[in-house]
């Protein structure tokens, strides 16, 4: 036997080790995923045109993904999760929305997996069915409705609704007199053009949604 496939068994060894450890901790051992679940991983990797089947488990996403860690599973076990067709650990996962759709993991990928539009994927899927995180739905609607009104974002007014919609009033507070001082922040939005045109491409999406409802 080459010493090429003395290395390469033990590699396998010790990813199939890992994972091990991985589905233990999650509870459970995946012999075989359910018709549904296997249908749902099709459906996403069709909604991301990238195949998850392609991936070896080499960990270069993860390593160069900026914000992994925050994730509860990093990009490599979040497509591990779908290879073992264990969708619902999936769309729960926190990850999925820390994800800041760089495109690192995608570039990284020797296989050519596009990561960041799985991410993507699953997020659309998790939306669907109404599985957003508090803090995620609260940033996205705070963010989004302060471009709606000044036609760009106002940190200021932002943070206060944000702080609202979580109910924590106070957070950060102590932070304003700082960047204000240093004029990092604005009290005021700054006016700028177009800012009926903007609210009409919000307006309009709203209404797309609503014909797709």
């Amino acid at each position: 036997m080459s010493r090429g496939w003395i290395v390469l068994i033990f590699i396998n060894l010790g990813l199939a080790y890992e994972f091990g450890k991985g589905e233990e901790l999650m509870g459970k051992v995946v012999l075989s995923a359910s018709r549904e679940a296997q249908d749902l991983v099709k459906a996403i990797e069709a909604a991301s045109g990238t195949r998850t089947s392609l991936c070896y488990q080499c960990g270069k996403c993860t390593a160069g993904c900026p914000v992994n860690f925050a994730m509860d599973y990093p990009p490599r076990q979040i497509i591990r999760l779908l290879q073992l067709g264990l969708v619902e650990e999936a769309l729960q996962a926190k990850s999925i929305w820390v994800c800041a759709s760089c495109d690192t993991c995608t570039a990284r990928c020797p296989r050519g997996v596009d990561i960041a539009s799985i991410m993507d994927a699953l997020r659309r899927e998790a939306l669907g069915r109404g599985r957003v995180f508090r803090d995620v739905s609260a940033f996205n609607q705070s963010f989004l409705n302060g471009v709606k009104r000044f036609g760009r974002v106002h940190e200021a007014s932002m943070v206060v609704e944000y702080n609202t919609r979580n109910m924590k009033l106070l957070k950060n507070a102590e932070q304003g007199p700082l960047m204000l001082s240093k004029g990092k922040l604005n009290i005021l939005p700054e006016p700028i053009k177009g800012r009926k045109e903007v609210s009409r491409i919000f307006d309009k999406v709203k209404e797309m949604e609503g014909d797709h409802q």
